[in-house]
């Protein structure tokens, strides 16, 4: 598989320098200051792609055009957005970077509720605690019929909570859930956090899969003419929040898309930590069964507690079998060989990683800290070279 590294561009704390050294090959990035849904002109999309070779490394895949709230509620100017949508993936496509990852998330992308987690030895993770998170839904942001989301168990647990927080850690929690996020050139308020959630207070889960595939449906075609592969990122966490509608949560969200939209270009990006996130997802068994069209992959791990709150544990030391999930993928390499496809070298990036060594106390985007994902790279790169020496025989 393709080792790769997710890049946030100049401004990012994490060098090109540094994810060569790592031993990545392939550089995951998008044009984050052109994410308002105007076209990605080529003369820009070729500027990040010449800094990426200059330092030995080639783009290889796009995270993310960005899919705005016009076309996922296809209200206001979305056709032109699915227009600009259409025009960029035959500019990125064109000046040869061909996996495209995209996701379907309304409102929010992947939430926390504890950017700085502290594990036992001292390195930090990012965490989703669901009792914080109720606290949050019901006290402060005080959406309407948030209550009906919960159980008894969980409002009682959630009111302690809400009554154990002092101002600040209340601010912290805000600020983690709905104004942060790296790459996004905006935050929200509580107030239009809350005029985002009445936007989609009439739209169901059926309606937003009709749109995601009605918007899937319009730029397949382009990708399949470009010789581009679209991949899905799954929602994270892969269950609801906010009442909001989710689509690609789990293994039956995966085959309503596909039943859809058959093309091979319209694929997923099988991310084990955001399906891992949903104890009812078989990560193996999903890649087994998806394997065609998974076109990317974000290898990360999570550990569960009995009330539904997870954090981002080592990459080889979770709840889901990392090692079973790169095995299909590495048998899905050789069958496409096999049939002569030419996307035969599958992008793989370690998704996310703690914060620990020397990296503690600087300047970092949380999960994307150097020496964690370095560590997280190494690791798989090692079970990877394993697994290939046992089906060689080199190994019994």
């Amino acid at each position: 598989m393709e080792q790769t590294w997710r890049w946030f561009g100049p401004d990012d704390p994490v060098t090109l320098t540094q994810a060569r050294q790592a031993g990545a090959t392939g550089i995951v990035t998008a044009l984050h200051h052109m994410n308002q849904g105007q076209v990605w002109t080529s003369d820009e999309i070729l500027k990040r792609k010449a800094e990426i070779e200059a330092a030995g490394l080639t783009w290889s895949v796009v995270e993310s055009i960005g899919v705005g709230e016009e076309i996922k509620t296809r209200t206001g100017n979305y056709r032109e957005k699915i227009e600009n949508y259409k025009q960029s993936i035959r500019n990125v496509a064109r000046a040869g970077v061909k996996t495209i990852c995209y996701n379907f998330m309304v409102i929010t992308d992947w939430s926390r509720t504890n950017l700085m987690y502290e594990l036992p030895n001292g390195a930090y993770a990012l965490r989703f605690d669901s009792v914080d998170f109720a606290a949050y839904d019901i006290y402060v942001l005080r959406r309407k019929g948030a209550e009906a989301s919960y159980t008894q168990e969980q409002l009682k647990a959630a009111s302690v909570r809400f009554a154990s927080k002092n101002d600040a850690e209340i601010a912290e929690l805000e600020r983690v859930l709905i104004d942060w996020l790296p790459a996004r050139d905006f935050a929200y308020t509580r107030d239009t956090f809350r005029d985002m959630l009445e936007l989609y207070s009439e739209i169901s889960v059926e309606d937003l899969r009709a749109n995601l595939i009605a918007f899937l449906q319009e730029i397949a075609p382009v990708a399949e003419e470009e010789g581009a592969r679209l991949c899905i990122h799954p929602d994270d966490p892969s269950f609801p929040i906010f009442g909001l509608p989710r689509v690609m949560s789990t293994a039956d969200d995966v085959r309503a898309l596909f039943k859809g939209v058959p093309q091979e270009a319209c694929g997923l990006t099988i991310c084990t930590g955001s399906f891992g996130s949903n104890l009812n997802n078989d990560l193996v068994a999903m890649a087994r069964e998806f394997a065609p069209r998974i076109h990317f992959v974000h290898l990360r791990n999570t550990r569960h507690e009995p009330d539904g709150s997870f954090y981002e544990a080592d990459h080889l030391d979770g709840d889901t079998d990392l090692i079973g999930v790169a095995a299909v993928m590495m048998a899905e390499e050789d069958r496409r060989r096999s049939v002569g496809r030419s996307d035969t070298e599958i992008p793989f990036r370690p998704d996310h990683g703690h914060l620990m060594g020397d990296d503690i106390g600087k300047t970092m985007n949380p999960g994307y800290s150097f020496v964690g994902r370095l560590k997280g790279l190494a690791e798989l790169r090692g079970a990877m070279q394993t697994i290939e020496a046992f089906r060689s025989g080199k190994l019994t």
